[in-house]
């Protein structure tokens, strides 16, 4: 088990199974955090999970260049990427959305292939209503094909719903 995918809608406990998931590896955590503070509220909201991690993990900050974040950490260290939601509008707003699936595609394999545990959480967005904006749309598609890109590469994926985790089976069809 070499990476993990976590899946699921906003505040659906992801983020703290993936830190229990983490926590139990014995080896070192380096958590890659993708999220920016561009307001009051996102900054809080930073705030409260870096205050959640144990001390002893190192963090790294990359919105951007999920590659090289993963390519920087020692090959056995355990690795938590949170989020892809959030590097994948990063990306789309900066490079757009064929920059954002390539992207996703070489990281995720990288990710795949490293000998450390990789567990990289997500939001499922395509469940709710049609966004009403063409971005909107746009982000939600890309992240779609995101995710099923994180959870092709991935050894193991979950959704995750109401704090409780559901295995998602490859289908041989």
């Amino acid at each position: 088990m070499t990476l993990v995918l976590l899946v699921g809608g906003a505040r659906s406990g992801k983020s703290a199974l993936a830190l229990r998931l983490a926590e139990r590896e014995r080896a070192p955590v380096v958590f890659v955090a993708t999220g920016e503070a561009g307001d009051d509220e996102m900054a809080a909201r930073i705030a409260r999970h870096r205050a959640e991690r144990p001390a002893g993990w190192r963090t790294v900050e990359e919105p951007l260049d999920l590659g090289r974040a993963l390519a920087e950490v020692e090959d056995d260290a355990c690795v938590l990427v949170d989020c892809l939601s959030l590097w994948t509008a990063n990306v789309l707003e900066r490079h757009g959305a064929d920059a954002v699936e390539e992207q996703a595609e070489a990281v995720a394999a990288a990710a795949a292939r490293r000998a450390g545990l990789t567990i990289a959480v997500t939001n499922e967005v395509g469940l709710g209503i049609v966004p009403s904006t063409p971005l909107g749309r746009e982000y939600r598609d890309v992240l779609g094909r995101v995710n099923a890109t994180w959870t092709a590469a991935a050894s193991e994926a979950y959704f995750v719903v109401a704090g409780r985790a559901l295995r998602l089976e490859q289908l041989d069809v």
